[in-house]
C-alpha cells in the first residue's frame, strides 16, 4: 500500500532533521546519538508499511541500539552505516514520491587505515546538500519559532559588534567569546528546529571561533570577512523564518551557504595562516596587513566558560546540549542581562508591538480626556473647590504614566550605529581607503519608529561621507593631513530633541561649485550669492549632484533627497556645517517620539491650527511701516534688516480671518531648511502637547501637499490641525 502523502512529507522532515543532527558526529563522542536514535525510531513507526524503507532504517537503528546498550560512544562501522543510511534516504524518499523503485543503502567502503578512518567521516559528512529551502512545521512550532526568530537577531547583533571590536583588537577575548556563544546558541536551536543550513553554517564558524579561542589560529582579516558573511547568510536565513510567521507559508527559496561552509573548513584547515588560501564569493580589497593573535603570551586571558549569559533560548536544546544549558531561566521567566557597568542586573521580558501601541493609543485618549477636566475645573472651580485639586492630581499621574508609556517605545541607537559601522567597513574596502570610523552615544534612545526610519538616511549619508567626503590616502598626505580619514557618528539629547549628528575630515563641501552647478540647472538665479546655509541646502535637492564621476556607491544625486525626505517625514530638520578642505558635519534634529508633538496653538477666524515649537523662532505683532509689498514676490516683513516673506494661513486653506492687514494680527516666524518665513494668524492661544492623530481616508486630501501634518483633540474640544512648515513653504 503507498504511503500517503502527508507521511512522505514527515519522513522527508524527519530525514532533514537526521542529517543535520549527524553532522557533528564523529567515531569515539556520543555527540548526536541520541536525537539520532530518536529520529530513526520515528522514521521506522513512519515506514512501518513500506517494507523497502523500513528494513534499511531498522538496520542502522539496531546498530545504534547496540551502542546505547553498552554505554559507548559512535564507532566507525556504526557511524558509517548511519551516514549512508542518510544519504541513501535523500534519494528513497523522491524514489517513493515519484513511484519508482527505491535502490539498496550503498556497501561499507572497504576498510581503510586508521589514520584515514576520521578523514573518510569528515568526507561522508559533507556529502548531503546543504543548499536547500528550510524546511520546518509552521503549525505546530509557531511558537518555538516565534522565540527563535527574536532570539537569533539578538545574536546576530551580537556576533557582528564582537567582530568589528575583534578586528579593531584580535586581543579582545571576552568579544571573542560572546561571538562563540552566540553562534553556539543559534546551532543547537536551528538544529533542534531542523534549519539544516542554519544549523551546519553556524557549526563550522563554531569550530572556526574554537581554534581562535584555544590560540590555534590567527585572526586577520580573511577570518573576520568570512564570519561576517556567515552572519549575513543566517540573517538572511532567520528573515525567511520571519517571513514564514508573518505570512503562513513555509519558504520557496534557497539562500546558498555551501560556499561559506568549504570557505570557512579552508579556514580551519590552513588555520586562517592566509587569506589568498581562502575561497570566497568576492574579492575583498586589503586594508592594511592583518592582525594576529600572539601565538603564545604568558598573562593571556583563558577563555571564559560556555555559560548563557544573555536571555536564555525559549526553545528546547537538542539532548546533546542539554547538560551545557541546564543552568538556564525556564521560559517564561524574568531573565537577568548583564548590563555591562557592574551596577547589577535588570529584568526584562518581550512584549508584543501591537500591545505597545495600544497602549500608547490609550495613553493618549487619557491626556486628552485630563486636558478638557482641567478646561471644566477652571470654569467651575469657584463652585467646586476641590475639582481643582483632584485635576492637579490626576495631572501628576497622567504625566507619569505618559512618561512611562513613552518610555516603553524607546529603544537605544546603538543596532542602527552598528549597522553603519558594519557598513563602513565593507565600503572602505570597496573605495581602498583607510578609514577610522567610530561612534559615541550609542545608548541614546529614541521611539521605535523613527530608529526604523532613520536608518536608511544615514547609509545615504555614511556611503557620501566615505566615497565623496573623504579624499584617498596620497591626497590627504599631501595636504598634512593623516592617511586614514576620520568619520564619527553620535548621537545625544539637547533641549528635547534628538540630534544624530555624522562628522568628518575631508574635502568639505565647494560652496561656489555648488552654486555654479545650481546656476546651470536655473536654481538658483544670477545676482548676489545667497547665504551659505542655503547653498549647502542645495545638495538635498533631486537628481543634483557635484560629484566628478558616478561611482557604484553615489554620484547620481538621488541619495541626499531621500535623507531629506526621510528626516522631515519624521518631524525632524538636517542642517550642513562645512569648511572646504577641513570636512563636514551633518546635524539631524529629531523630537522625542512621533506620538505627541509640543506645538502652539493658533487661531485664523474659527478655526485652531498647532505649529511645532522646534520650527517658531518667534512671535510679533508687526508694525505698518514693517509690511512691505515688493512687485512679483507680494508680502514681505522688514525684521531688522532681514527681509522674510510673509503667508496668510487664511488664503491657504481659504478661510476668513478676522485680521485683514498684518498688522492687526501676529507673525509667527517660521524657520524650515535655513529658510524663515512669517505666518499671519489671528491669535496665539496657548503652548502645549497634543496627542498627534491621523485624519484618516475621509481626510487625506487635507494631508500631504497641503502643508497638513495631523490632527489633535484640544482640551476644550476643539479640533485643531497640526501643520507641516516645510510643506507650507514649499506650497507658498
Amino acid at each position: 500500500m503507498p504511503l500517503a502523502p502527508q507521511v512522505v512529507e514527515k519522513i522527508e522532515e524527519a530525514a532533514n532533521r537526521l542529517a543535520g543532527e549527524i553532522v557533528l558526529a564523529t567515531p569515539g563522542k556520543d555527540d548526536g546519538l541520541i536525537p539520532a536514535y530518536s529520529l530513526l525510531s520515528e522514521l521506522a513507526d513512519l515506514t512501518a508499511g513500506e517494507p523497502q524503507l523500513a528494513e534499511p532504517i531498522t538496520a542502522a537503528r539496531v546498530g545504534l541500539d547496540k551502542l546505547l546498550d553498552t554505554g559507548k560512544p559512535f564507532d566507525a562501522e556504526s557511524l558509517g552505516l548511519l551516514l549512508r543510511t542518510v544519504e541513501w534516504l535523500q534519494t528513497a524518499v523522491t524514489s517513493v514520491r515519484n513511484g519508482t523503485a527505491v535502490e539498496k543503502v550503498a556497501e561499507a567502503a572497504p576498510a581503510a587505515a586508521p589514520a584515514d578512518a576520521a578523514g573518510s567521516q569528515s568526507a561522508a559528512a559533507e556529502k548531503p546538500a546543504v543548499d536547500e529551502l528550510l524546511r520546518f512545521d509552521l503549525e505546530e512550532s509557531r511558537e518555538l519559532l516565534t522565540e527563535f526568530h527574536a532570539e537569533t537577531g539578538e545574536h546576530l547583533q551580537q556576533i557582528e559588534a564582537g567582530m568589528l571590536a575583534l578586528e579593531g583588537n584580535p586581543q579582545d577575548f571576552e568579544a571573542l567569546n560572546a561571538v562563540f556563544r552566540s553562534f553556539h546558541t543559534i546551532k543547537g536551536n536551528s538544529g533542534f528546529l531542523g534549519l539544516r543550513p542554519m544549523h551546519m553554517l553556524a557549526h563550522e564558524v563554531e569550530t572556526l571561533l574554537d581554534l581562535a579561542r584555544n590560540r590555534e589560529m590567527t585572526v586577520g582579516g580573511a577570518v573576520v570577512t568570512e564570519i561576517l558573511k556567515s552572519r549575513d547568510a543566517i540573517e538572511t536565513l532567520n528573515r525567511q523564518v520571519g517571513i514564514a510567521l508573518e505570512k503562513g507559508t513555509v519558504p520557496d527559496v534557497v539562500v546558498p551557504v555551501s560556499g561559506l561552509i568549504v570557505a570557512v573548513k579552508a579556514l580551519v584547515e590552513s588555520r586562517g595562516a592566509s587569506s589568498a588560501a581562502v575561497p570566497s564569493a568576492a574579492t575583498e580589497a586589503p586594508v592594511g596587513a592583518p592582525v594576529e593573535v600572539p601565538a603564545q603570551a604568558e598573562a593571556a586571558p583563558k577563555p571564559v566558560p560556555e555559560a548563557v549569559e544573555t536571555a536564555a533560548p525559549a526553545v528546547p536544546a537538542a539532548p546533546a546540549e542539554r547538560e551545557e544549558k541546564a543552568a538556564a531561566p525556564a521560559k517564561g521567566k524574568a531573565v537577568k542581562k548583564d548590563a555591562g557597568d557592574g551596577a547589577g542586573s535588570t529584568a526584562t521580558v518581550r512584549v508584543s508591538i501591537d500591545k505597545l501601541d495600544t497602549l500608547m493609543d490609550v495613553v493618549g485618549e487619557l491626556v486628552i480626556v485630563h486636558s478638557q477636566l482641567a478646561e471644566t475645573s477652571r470654569r467651575y472651580s469657584p463652585v467646586a473647590p476641590p475639582l481643582q485639586g483632584n485635576v492637579t492630581q490626576l495631572n501628576r499621574i497622567t504625566k507619569e504614566l505618559q512618561s512611562n508609556a513613552m518610555s516603553l517605545r524607546m529603544i537605544p541607537i546603538q543596532p542602527t550605529f552598528q549597522k553603519m559601522e558594519r557598513l563602513a567597513r565593507d565600503l572602505a574596502r570597496d573605495c581602498r581607503k583607510a578609514v577610522s570610523f567610530t561612534t559615541r552615544g550609542g545608548d541614546t534612545e529614541l521611539d521605535r519608529t523613527m530608529v526604523e526610519e532613520i536608518a536608511d538616511p544615514l547609509v545615504h549619508m555614511v556611503r557620501n561621507a566615505l566615497d565623496h567626503g573623504l579624499e584617498n590616502e596620497a591626497d590627504r598626505v599631501a595636504k598634512g593631513k593623516a592617511p586614514a580619514g576620520n568619520v564619527e557618528l553620535r548621537a545625544f539629547h539637547q533641549g528635547g530633541q534628538i540630534l544624530i549628528e555624522l562628522q568628518d575630515d575631508g574635502r568639505g563641501l565647494d560652496p561656489d561649485k555648488i552654486l555654479a552647478k545650481a546656476r546651470r540647472q536655473g536654481l538658483i538665479p544670477d545676482g548676489p550669492p545667497p547665504p551659505l546655509e542655503q547653498i549647502h541646502q542645495l545638495i538635498f535637492l533631486p537628481g543634483f549632484s557635484t560629484a566628478e564621476k558616478v561611482t557604484s556607491l553615489s554620484g547620481r544625486g538621488v541619495g541626499m533627497d531621500v535623507v531629506k525626505r526621510n528626516v522631515e517625514k519624521l518631524r525632524g530638520k538636517i542642517d550642513i556645517t562645512s569648511t572646504l578642505g577641513k570636512g563636514t558635519t551633518f546635524t539631524i534634529r529629531l523630537p522625542l517620539t512621533m506620538a505627541i508633538i509640543d506645538g502652539l496653538v493658533v487661531r485664523v477666524g474659527d478655526d485652531r491650527f498647532i505649529l511645532p515649537t522646534t520650527s517658531v523662532q518667534r512671535a510679533l505683532r508687526p508694525t505698518k511701516q514693517q509690511i512691505v509689498q515688493i512687485q512679483g514676490c507680494g508680502e514681505v516683513v522688514d525684521l531688522n534688516g532681514k527681509i522674510v516673506p510673509l503667508h496668510r494661513l487664511n488664503r491657504h486653506f481659504g478661510i476668513p480671518a478676522d485680521a485683514q492687514d498684518p498688522w492687526e494680527g501676529i507673525l509667527v516666524i517660521v524657520e524650515t531648511s535655513g529658510r524663515a518665513y512669517a505666518l499671519l494668524v489671528d491669535e496665539m492661544i496657548s503652548k502645549q502637547e497634543v496627542v498627534i492623530k491621523n485624519l484618516g481616508t475621509f481626510m487625506s486630501s487635507l494631508t500631504g501637499s497641503s502643508g497638513v501634518a495631523g490632527g489633535a483633540i484640544l482640551g476644550d474640544g476643539h479640533i485643531a490641525l497640526i501643520l507641516d512648515p516645510a510643506v507650507l513653504l514649499k506650497a507658498a
